[in-house]
């Protein structure tokens, strides 16, 4: 099974159609080779800084600026059933590899790679690149996926982006 995983249940909709992707169970529409999932939006974020250290949670000015060697991540409470939902199908032994099927931007990239890590995947993820969800675009891209290394500098914009915003 291939698991394609979207950042919006409207965008998985329209990619399960043009698979072929007819059961649906929940969070998720599949067929014999793919299983299409959505992420929400974000479902993985960074920590807030009293999830790291407790005294961080009376804001004190001998305190800043807070300064950790990697900001951890975090499932987010609200979209928790989702998240395991996607976990679920990212490690199942009959998943052979994943799609990135996020938005074509930053934000896109980073909202997959947080779940890709937090879920602790290993499996070959390709990355589907589209700006349109017109049956052949979603076709077209299908035909030229991408190895996600092609798309490190921007996880890494994003990445570097998020952390400087939790950092000000």
């Amino acid at each position: 099974m291939i698991v394609v995983i979207a950042e919006k249940p409207s965008v998985a909709r329209s990619i399960a159609y043009v698979l072929g992707c007819k059961n649906k169970a929940e969070g998720y529409m599949y067929s014999d080779k793919y299983a299409v999932t959505w992420a929400l939006g974000h479902l993985v974020s960074l920590c807030e800084p009293q999830e790291i250290d407790e005294k961080y949670k009376k804001w004190r000015m001998e305190d800043l600026p807070i300064s950790v060697d990697r900001i951890p991540t975090k499932v987010i409470a609200k979209t928790r059933k989702q998240y395991n939902i996607v976990k679920k199908l990212l490690n199942d032994k009959t998943t052979e590899s994943v799609i990135c099927a996020t938005d074509a931007g930053r934000e896109g990239e980073l909202i997959f790679r947080f779940i890709y890590e937090k879920s602790a995947c290993k499996k070959l993820a390709t990355r589907l690149w589209i700006s349109s969800l017109t049956d052949s675009a979603i076709k077209e891209g299908f035909n030229s996926l991408k190895p996600m290394s092609h798309y490190d500098g921007l996880y890494e914009s994003a990445l570097c982006r998020a952390e400087a915003d939790w950092i000000v």
